[in-house]
């Protein structure tokens, strides 16, 4: 397996879109081209699933320095309400653009910190919100929650409102490991907001564990594991760390590069964590993601209803994807759009009753085709090519994937490819073989993290 991953871990994407951001076509983008494919993708799924709405709050009191996410650091907590209203009228924007009311199937918080506002403020952006849209029957809404300053109100508040499922940030409890990440969370923290979710009724609790992190080796990440699993979360994320700091600047610089395990080192955290999960009856769905047998992220698996988008694996899907606030990723599936990241732009062009966009790209046929593969890849480990419906590169792409036949990672059957359960841990590089704008223009600096 090492010299598996020697071979393969290279950087590439996380594939929670096709076309990756980087290669999105800016030149060819517009924001009327992206109202327009609004309208149409409202007008096709409103009447039958509804849309989704993901909301980003940017806000925390200290900076996480492993966190890839678009944040702002502070304590004054008084920039919660300007920016709700900004969000509020960032939405009536979008109404604007609709020909009846929306009917809203999925609804979700991150950050930043959602929790970092307080339960009266979030109350009054979801109401406002509600009182625009009809909700979808069995709606899904979540949010993320931050262990350490998440209260029972927070709780009590959403979950009146409708949440049913919760994640809490938890990364790893070694002590040695939060001083490196500027994470310092007790154990104890954990436990009491868990049970308070389960106390208050909610059907989905969540963790997020981390591997790969500063100082991290197998006996830390094995206590962090079993004291995860006194909680039994319903599902887990137990993903890579992406070391990215060329990216997002100082807040991954917090500590030293020669303090990360090695590649042969991280291997061994994901390959015996996931093997003690499963004991412990989690099980593997898409890539990174675990759950209990009874939560819906496995039986969307089991019933090939999994998605993934800009927020993720989620248990349904929706073709419409509105993001509101600053950097939020929306999704047409005809189009991407990503608002602009600093807070101060955001009111801004808001003020001037703009849809506070940065960049975008509009899909071509080809786009479609190749993130339809791309998705069940990521999704449910396997798809299908139609030869008379392919590709220039599809040989050559064949050929790739056949060197990854020969090391067991993938099986071959005339055009279907199934990923293998040794291959799960390669997945980003098998739809690496169909990413047919990073083939075609290789990049000239790293813009991903590794693979592994």
């Amino acid at each position: 397996m090492n010299s598996l991953v020697n071979k393969y871990n290279i950087p590439g994407p996380r594939y929670t879109s096709y076309p990756t951001v980087p290669y999105w076509e800016q030149d060819a983008f517009s924001l009327q081209k992206w109202k327009e494919s609004v309208v149409t993708s409202f007008q096709e799924t409103n009447s039958k699933g509804g849309i989704s709405i993901y909301i980003h709050l940017p806000f925390c009191e200290a900076l996480c320095t492993f966190c890839a996410c678009h944040k702002r650091i502070t304590k004054q907590h008084n920039v919660e309400v300007p920016y709700i209203e900004s969000l509020i009228k960032e939405w009536h924007l979008y109404l604007e653009l609709f020909n009846e009311k929306p009917k809203l199937k999925e609804l979700h918080l991150g950050g930043g910190t959602p929790t970092f506002f307080s339960p009266e403020n979030l109350k009054i952006l979801l109401e406002t919100i509600y009182s625009t849209v009809d909700l979808a029957e069995s709606p899904e809404f979540s949010f993320e929650g931050h262990p350490n300053n998440t209260t029972k109100e927070h709780l009590q508040t959403l979950y009146d409102l409708g949440f049913r499922r919760v994640s809490f940030g938890v990364q790893d409890y070694d002590p040695k490991v939060q001083k490196a990440i500027n994470r310092i969370q007790p154990f104890e923290n954990v436990k009491k907001v868990t049970e308070w979710a389960r106390e208050i009724g909610y059907m989905g609790v969540s963790h997020d564990l981390v591997f790969g992190l500063p100082h991290q080796n197998w006996d830390a990440m094995e206590f962090t594991i079993r004291k995860t699993l006194e909680l039994k979360p319903d599902r887990l994320a137990f993903y890579s760390y992406a070391h990215v700091p060329w990216i997002k600047g100082v807040g991954q610089r917090g500590f030293d590069e020669n303090d990360l395990p090695n590649g042969d080192e991280k291997r061994r955290l994901y390959e015996e964590g996931k093997k003690l999960l499963q004991e412990l009856g989690y099980i593997e769905v898409g890539m990174d993601h675990f759950s209990l047998p009874h939560d819906e992220l496995y039986q969307s698996l089991i019933h090939k209803k999994l998605h993934r988008n800009f927020m993720g694996y989620t248990s349904s899907k929706t073709q419409l994807m509105i993001g509101l606030g600053i950097s939020a990723i929306s999704d047409s599936w005809y189009a991407f759009a990503q608002n602009v990241k600093t807070v101060e732009e955001y009111q801004k062009m808001l003020e001037e009753g703009c849809i506070p966009m940065m960049k975008g790209h509009i899909l071509n046929e080809e786009d479609l085709m190749i993130r339809t593969h791309v998705l069940n890849l990521m999704c449910q480990l396997e798809t299908t090519f139609d030869i008379q419906n392919s590709f220039p590169e599809l040989e050559n792409a064949l050929e790739m994937l056949k060197e990854m036949e020969r090391d067991e990672l993938v099986e071959i059957n005339d055009y279907q490819i199934k990923i293998t359960d040794k291959g799960r841990a390669f997945t980003r590089n098998v739809a690496m073989v169909f990413d047919l704008r990073m083939m075609r223009n290789q990049p000239n600096t790293r813009i991903f993290s590794m693979t592994i």
